[in-house]
């Protein structure tokens, strides 16, 4: 039987109302919708953009079975933790154990069976090995990204791309305003996943004497909350740990302030407005 200490990843969820059948518990088939919710979240913390991902690895993942075995009864507002791990990969196949926990209690716990085959005709193909060592590699409690840091010439391609999609593209804002000379001489930190694909950026100057500016913090949209962010974000700050910096400041986008909060960041000053944006000021002392 499954025990919530045997999945590094879980989902939390909570119970809707829409959820509950006439029994005043969780209907069965809801746990399926749980599972494959949860799925999502773990390729999060695989750091692999599904799609993207799948259109990298020349295939895609069909259901061929699932399974759930019912131990107990989940209810409405209940916080559910959904744990999802790789069980085996077979040559064509991938299974994952996927279990449901209130608190440590097992509610219910499955088995979902995939096979990896070619979009256009749907016949089977093997695991890529890329696949498998990223599947194992987390289950062994590896890290999924690497943040390399650098000057503009090496990373800026990376980069550039991830803040036109976020800044331009996402917050629309204007690329005048987006691109500036500082990006030529700041520090550069961009984050890969294990597949050499990049997904969250940063950067680094000198604001006044020993206090450091980050700036330009920007991650995939299918990425936020996978912890791309905090990588990236801790890797600028041990940079200017380095450079002899003893603060670091940053402007906050209201959304992303518990972000830095969580960090260690506190705010200082009153709101104010950036590229029509609402920010606000953060520091941490180094």
């Amino acid at each position: 039987m499954s025990q919530r200490t045997d999945f590094r990843f879980a989902e939390r969820l909570r119970v809707r109302w829409v959820e509950v059948d006439m029994q005043k518990i969780v209907f069965n088939g809801h746990y399926l919708m749980y599972f494959d919710t949860a799925v999502g979240g773990y390729w999060r913390a695989l750091a692999a953009p599904y799609e993207a991902t799948m259109h990298y690895l020349g295939g895609d993942l069909y259901v061929r079975k699932s399974t759930l075995e019912y131990n107990a009864s989940a209810r409405y507002d209940d916080l559910l933790d959904i744990g999802v791990r790789t069980a085996r990969i077979g040559n064509s196949s991938l299974v994952l154990e996927a279990a449901a926990f209130r608190n440590d209690e097992l509610l219910v716990s499955g088995e979902l069976v995939y096979v990896f085959a070619d979009p256009a005709t749907q016949k089977s193909q093997p695991v890529p090995q890329e696949l498998r060592d990223v599947l194992q590699a987390f289950e062994a409690g590896k890290p999924m990204v690497d943040v390399r840091v650098g000057g503009w010439d090496e990373l800026g391609a990376e980069a550039g791309r991830i803040r036109a999609k976020v800044f331009v593209e996402e917050q629309k804002i204007p690329a005048e305003m987006e691109w500036d000379s500082a990006d030529a001489s700041c520090v550069h930190a961009v984050a890969f996943n294990r597949f050499g694909h990049a997904l969250g950026t940063g950067r680094l100057l000198e604001h006044v004497p020993g206090v450091a500016k980050i700036g330009r913090m920007a991650v995939l949209p299918s990425m936020r909350g996978g912890r791309v962010g905090r990588a990236v974000l801790d890797a600028l700050m041990q940079a200017a740990r380095e450079r002899g910096f003893h603060e670091a400041l940053l402007h906050a986008q209201m959304s992303a302030a518990p972000f830095y909060l969580r960090a260690g960041f506190t705010t200082r000053g009153p709101v104010f407005e950036e590229a029509g944006i609402p920010h606000v000021e953060m520091v941490r002392a180094l």
